[in-house]
């Protein structure tokens, strides 16, 4: 997955062609000719968990010698520029000189094809921007500048497993109990009754079993985890086997986070899930899970390669950063505030309100 292998020439012109979004076609920027990848014969195939940590990268496994270089500032690990030259890193923006560095990785299996070009996640992009409230005047005008998004393709896993699941626990019911009050009215004391809510709670136990099929994990370490889980859901149905051809023209991080420690964060989620499930299970208006065992079998996993556009933006010396989900135009950032705006929008609502109570009084 070498970025020198990842140079296709146009057919007509001889110029470097490059993956169109939404097409299965690579297209000249000079003379428009479009070049249509071939469909990768056979499924994508799940590899055995087990035997791949036991094995450290795997025999069914297909893995290869990739370059990589590592940006000094927030330490990801990108593909080097097909030039050579520096460049700049897709996270945080700083500018990349480090000498490549190669590793033994696990191959990506599977991809999903950049859908949204870079003129419209702009637009989204910029329509994001526009409803965020007291943001700093810099950042506004970061939606108008162009060429600042970068496609970028996000090393992810996926899982499978079968789980079973055992549990303790309680199950709560309401239910009301009438009850009695000294209140003072008109200056009175007087006794009423009202209904109050209680809780019976009743020993519970069982088993809740579940199939995971495609539980993602994110594989970069340069990535917020939670900006990436929340561009989800992914629709991981058109995963499409791995081609060089649809990395052409845009940038591939290599996965800092592997299989194993990738499982590690797959079983939380997966827990997640199964406690909505016990929670089910147990009924009740109200429930308790004291304890919480769960067997996972069949355990498979694939690497993968998602889509999307990024910004990174520097304001008063922290990194932000701006995502968007390149199949479906889902945006997700992180956000700096306006001090001065907020300050400002206190200060007229201060003095509406004074003004309003001077009113009120007058009258």
């Amino acid at each position: 997955m070498s970025s020198e292998a990842r140079q296709f020439p146009c057919q007509q012109c001889g110029a470097k062609v490059e993956f169109a979004p939404g097409t299965d076609a690579l297209k000249c920027p000079y003379c428009g000719n479009e070049t249509r990848i071939p469909s990768a014969t056979g499924g994508i195939e799940e590899i055995d968990f087990l035997d791949t940590v036991a094995d450290h990268l795997g025999d069914d496994a297909e893995t290869e010698d990739v370059a990589s270089v590592q940006c000094g500032s927030c330490a990801a690990l990108v593909e080097p520029s097909p030039s050579h030259e520096a460049f700049p890193c897709p996270y945080c923006g700083s500018s990349i000189v480090a000498r490549e560095t190669s590793r033994r990785l696990l191959k990506p299996s599977a991809l999903l094809p950049f859908k949204i070009d870079r003129h419209r996640a702009t637009e989204l992009f910029r329509g994001w921007i526009a409803k965020l409230w007291f943001a700093p005047n810099a950042l506004k005008k970061l939606a108008r500048l162009d060429g600042r998004l970068q496609g970028l393709y996000a090393p992810y896993w996926t899982y499978d497993a079968d789980t079973v699941s055992r549990y303790t626990g309680q199950r709560g019911e309401n239910y009301t109990v009438t009850r009695t009050r000294t209140v003072t009215r008109d200056g009175k004391s007087v006794t009423e009754t009202y209904q109050d809510t209680e809780i019976r709670w009743r020993p519970a136990a069982g088993r809740v079993s579940r199939d995971f099929d495609d539980m993602l994990v994110v594989g970069s370490s340069s990535l917020p985890r939670d900006l990436a889980e929340e561009l989800e859901p992914w629709d991981l149905s058109n995963l499409v086997s791995y081609a060089d051809e649809y990395l052409s023209g845009f940038t591939a991080e290599r996965y800092q986070l592997d299989v194993k420690a990738g499982w590690t964060r797959a079983k939380e989620r997966m827990d997640d899930v199964i406690r909505g499930d016990v929670r089910r299970d147990i009924g009740g208006d109200h429930q308790r899970i004291h304890t919480l065992s769960t067997r996972h079998r069949e355990i498979t996993f694939k690497h993968v390669l998602l889509p999307m556009w990024i910004c990174s933006y520097r304001y008063r010396g922290k990194v932000f950063r701006f995502l968007v989900n390149a199949r479906t135009g889902e945006v997700q950032g992180q956000r700096p505030w306006s001090w001065v705006k907020i300050a400002f929008a206190v200060l007229v609502a201060a003095v509406i309100a004074f003004l309003l109570y001077m009113i009120f009084e007058q009258q």
